[in-house]
This record gives structure tokens, C-alpha cells and sequence, in this order.
């Protein structure tokens, strides 16, 4: 029996996880005879080390967003060399890796996240890995972290992305499939246009932890309102307990929702969502074509995100000058605006390379099926390439 390996990394719940876990269910689903594990590299190496980064970064996006976001661009996004920024604990992950590649022994190995395919690439640079190994990028861009020359195959978020490969680091074009960042099947495609109520639904959301001010934003719409919100407070108990203590019909606080085809059903009921620019969660609502207003934005990767989706029209960023609701409602109700919106929604998934998740496993099965041919010299095209597009 085949086995896949997918590599997040951190425990903390996350789009790197989020993504594993919907490829993993989807193979699961759709394919015979292979297994899936999921292994998170920190974890494994050492556990107490992991529960220790996860509090730290958790407490310095929260406290001192200001010096994360330099030290995310300085180390992660800007043109610098992998070896410079890991060389303190280069040799200790790569050995980790091997040690974890000897005992998994799989036929196949998915990174959705960007250390776990550094350490991959120089493994098969040392010519210590013969195992095909693939990049399921997250986020709308590509850190400088991420394995890439080495990396046998790319699902991409974008053309943007595989542009940038292609001129700067020279991949095969062969070797890169857009498929957009991959959401669970279960968040199914919007395919008709929702006719919007006079009163609009509008779901908040702040990540799993409820975070992005949402009290002191919804303060003025407290007493009266054009709008229903539905607050997504995940793990947050008292941003729940406030907006219940306000007891108003027209905000209403959710729980944490584990279940993606209740969560696929919140997203058919609503109008618009107000949320953080994370990958993930931007991909499924770009899915159910519902417009996206961005007011809060954590440091690092999601001020990146928003850039690029700001520039291609894909969400819009609440201003917070005046009334945030007010500011919603005129671009809902502007049609110039809202047709804007829709036609760069049109050409962002135009530019997806397949169609439906059934096609993404497909793909992973026909990598284990020829994981031996590697993708061939001069231009010609492998198998799994040409299947992708048949």
C-alpha cells in the first residue's frame, strides 16, 4: 500500500493544516490503496520546543505585531539565501527529516509549509531524498523559505505565482499545476449569484481565536442597524459572552464551527464577510463568489495577501473612517463597484488550471503511478503534466 506524507508544520490550527487535512480527506475519498499521515516536523523533533514556539509567535503577533512584521520580511520575504537565515539549526531539522523519512518510508511527500520543503530540497540536493515531493502553497505569494528548484511539483495559487517561478527560478513549466490554494470539498462552488436582501446577512469572522477588534467595531451599529451580523468568535468565549451581553437580535455570536458542510451553509446564507486576509479562508469565500471586506490584518503573511488581493480586485479594504457598516453597505449597493468585483473574481479563477477538487487527487495518484518519471528534459512534457490538463 502507497503511502503520502503531508508536512504542516506547527500544531497550532492553521491554513498549513487546513489544506493538509482537505487533500488528506480528498484522497482518502477518492483513491484505493493509499494511506495518508500527517506529521508535523516541530512536533516530532521536540514536542516541548513546539508548544514553545507556538506560545511565542502567539504572544508576538498579539503584543508586538509591529517588530513581527519586520522580522517576517526581513527573514521570510525578502531576497535573501535559505542557509543564511536557518544556519543555527540547519543541521538539526535536516537530520530530523531523515530520521523521519526512514521511518515513514513514503511514496510521496506534500509540504504546506515552507520548512519542511527547505529541508526537503536540500535533502535531494545531497542526494539524500529520492522521494517526489510536492509544494501546496497556502498563501497568495511564495516566501523565500520554501524549497523550490529541487521540489519536484507545484500546486500554485495563481498565474502571478507561477510567473515568478518560471523567470526567476527557471522551474518547468511542466513541473507547476494552478490550482488555486485547495479548500475541503465539502466548501462546494458557488455557481449562481445570490439575490441580496434588502436587510444583508453579513458574517465576521477573526480567525479561531476571534481576533481583529471586532467589539470596538461593531460598537456603532449596536443600537440600530440596516444589517444582520453573524460573529464568528471560534475560541474566543469572551468576545462571545460581550456581544451576548449586549442581547440584540440583529448581532448575532457563533461558536467555534467545526464542520465544514455547516460552515459551506453559513457561507450560502450570507451576503458578505468581513474577515483577516488569510489564505485559506480567502480562497473558500472567493469559492462561494461572496464579496470580502478586509478591517483587520495580523502581521507578516496576511499584510502580503492583502496586498496582492487588493491589487487584483479581489476584496475591499474597509477605510474605518466613518461607520464600517455604512462604508459595506456603498460598496454592496454600487453596481460599478460590485461589477468590478465580479469580473476579477471571473479572471482570478480563470486562470485556475483544473476544475474541481475530484482532479487534484487524480493528479496525486498519477504522480505515485509514475513517480519514476521525473519531469522529462527540452521542453517535453511528463505524463502527470499532460494529464492534468487532458
Amino acid at each position: 500500500m502507497k503511502k503520502i506524507l503531508f508536512l504542516p508544520f506547527l500544531q497550532m490550527r492553521s491554513g498549513h493544516h487546513q489544506v493538509a487535512e482537505a487533500l488528506m480527506d480528498l484522497v482518502k475519498k477518492q483513491l484505493k490503496g493509499i494511506t495518508v499521515k500527517k506529521v508535523d516536523l516541530l512536533s516530532y523533533a521536540n514536542p516541548q520546543l513546539e508548544k514553545m514556539i507556538t506560545s511565542g509567535y502567539l504572544k508576538w503577533i498579539r503584543y508586538a505585531p509591529e517588530t513581527y512584521d519586520l522580522a517576517y520580511k526581513k527573514f521570510f520575504y525578502a531576497s535573501t539565501e535559505n542557509e543564511q537565515s536557518f544556519k543555527w539549526y540547519h543541521y538539526f531539522f535536516l537530520k530530523k527529516m531523515e530520521h523521519l523519512l526512514i521511518e515513514e518510508k513514503p511514496d510521496l511527500i506534500v509540504c504546506t509549509h515552507g520548512f519542511p520543503s527547505y529541508l526537503l530540497s536540500q535533502l535531494k540536493r545531497k542526494r539524500k531524498c529520492d522521494v517526489p515531493v510536492m509544494n501546496v502553497y497556502t498563501d497568495f505569494f511564495i516566501n523565500n523559505v520554501w524549497g523550490r528548484e529541487e521540489i519536484d511539483y507545484h500546486f500554485l495559487p495563481s498565474q502571478d505565482v507561477k510567473a515568478e517561478l518560471l523567470i526567476n527560478y527557471h522551474i518547468p513549466e511542466q513541473r507547476m499545476i494552478v490550482t488555486g490554494i485547495p479548500v475541503h470539498q465539502e466548501i462546494t462552488q458557488k455557481t449562481m449569484s445570490k439575490k441580496r436582501e434588502s436587510r444583508p446577512k453579513i458574517l465576521i469572522s477573526g480567525g479561531n481565536n476571534g481576533l481583529g477588534g471586532i467589539v470596538k467595531m461593531l460598537e456603532k451599529s449596536k443600537q440600530s442597524s440596516q444589517s444582520d451580523f453573524y460573529v464568528l468568535c471560534g475560541n474566543n468565549q469572551k468576545l462571545s459572552d460581550d456581544i451576548s451581553s449586549w442581547r440584540v437580535d440583529h448581532i448575532k455570536p457563533l461558536p467555534y464551527i467545526s464542520s465544514r458542510e455547516e460552515m459551506n451553509q453559513l457561507y450560502e446564507e450570507m451576503d458578505a464577510i468581513v474577515t483577516k486576509p488569510g489564505g485559506v479562508t480567502i480562497s473558500e469565500v472567493l469559492q462561494k463568489r461572496l464579496p470580502v471586506f478586509v478591517q483587520s490584518v495580523l502581521p507578516g503573511q496576511e499584510e502580503i495577501n492583502l496586498q496582492y488581493l487588493t491589487n487584483k480586485g479581489l476584496v475591499f479594504q474597509l477605510q474605518q473612517k466613518n461607520s464600517f457598516e455604512q462604508e459595506l453597505l456603498s460598496i454592496l449597493r454600487d453596481p460599478h463597484k460590485m461589477n468590478g468585483w465580479e469580473q476579477s473574481i471571473d479572471a482570478y479563477q480563470k486562470g485556475i488550471e483544473i476544475e474541481g477538487p475530484t482532479i487534484i487527487a487524480e493528479i496525486m495518484n498519477g504522480i505515485l503511478e509514475h513517480k519514476s518519471l521525473m519531469p522529462a528534459s527540452h521542453g517535453e512534457q511528463s505524463k502527470v503534466y499532460r494529464f492534468a490538463r487532458a
